[in-house]
Parts: structure tokens; sequence; C-alpha cells
């Protein structure tokens, strides 16, 4: 399987990059993942609703020229479908046996998606009806994706 996980900004927390760097590494036992991070829009604590539209709108600009081709597209949502991990686990092997190994996961920035990019996913996920930080998304997705393999594997992994 071939995914790419599309992101805004860059992580700046070592904790942060040392998780990922580890899941990523247990990862490449398995498939191709990658990260292709889009800059965020800078954005003051008090924005007005036209305001936190158009960072958005900005930043689905520059998420869609990430995205691609012919990929199955997940977009991170709150109000998306939840799965617990066996069941996210039988649904990436159910896209890499109908021929859709390639795989685009989308966490938006600080302020969520645009209606744009959730309209283009094929998928919206939702992990939890929680907020998360954007960039502890990223730790939590790359594990949640190990946990999947190792699932569909058979392989024992913590629970």
């Amino acid at each position: 399987m071939n995914i790419r996980i599309i992101c805004v900004g860059k992580i700046k927390e070592k904790y942060l990059v040392q998780g990922i760097d580890e899941y990523m590494k247990r990862l490449s036992r398995y498939a191709k993942v990658e990260f292709a991070e889009v800059e965020d829009e800078r954005a003051p604590e008090t924005l007005s609703p036209a305001e936190e539209l158009m960072v958005k709108e900005k930043e689905a600009a520059r998420i869609s020229k990430s995205i691609r081709r012919g990929s199955f597209v997940i977009a991170l949502a709150i109000e998306g479908q939840s799965f617990s991990s066996e069941a996210f686990a039988r649904r990436l092997d159910a896209l890499a046996l109908t021929g859709q190994s390639q795989v685009d996961f989308i966490i938006g920035g600080s302020l969520g998606l645009d209606a744009s990019i959730l309209r283009q996913a094929d998928l919206l996920l939702s992990f939890s009806s929680f907020t998360f930080p954007h960039q502890l998304m990223r730790l939590i997705l790359v594990e949640q994706i190990y946990r999947a393999f190792k699932i569909l594997k058979g392989e024992t992994y913590h629970k």
C-alpha cells in the first residue's frame, strides 16, 4: 500500500517528531508511507467567521495540490465515520483488495478543513468527538495505521 499523509504546517515539538519517526520506521515493513506538509496560513487568535473561512480556503488550495490523482482520499473530520481499530484495518485491507492501494489521508490545520476538501474526500474519518491538536493527530494516525497492519498480519501488538 502507498500512503500519503497530507497535513498543514510543520511539527515543532520534539516529542511528537520522535514518536512519528518511530512509527514511520515500524510502518516501513508494511507500506510506503510519506508526509506531504503544506504551509499553514498565519491566523491570529481572534478571527471573524469570514477570516476563518479565508484561512481554510487558502489551506485547502494547498492541500488540493498534494492530493494524488486516482488516490482514495480520507479526510480526518470530527463529523466523519468512526471505526474500531479492527474495522479500520479491514477497511484498509478492502481498499487494497479492490485495487485502491494509493491512499491519501488529510489532516487539516488548527481551524480544521475547508468544505471543499471534505467534498473531495471518499471517506470522512473521525477518531473521536474530541478535538485534538492537528500536530498530535499525525502521531495518532500513524500509530493507528501501524496497528491496522499488525492486525491484518495477525501479529501481536499491545492493546
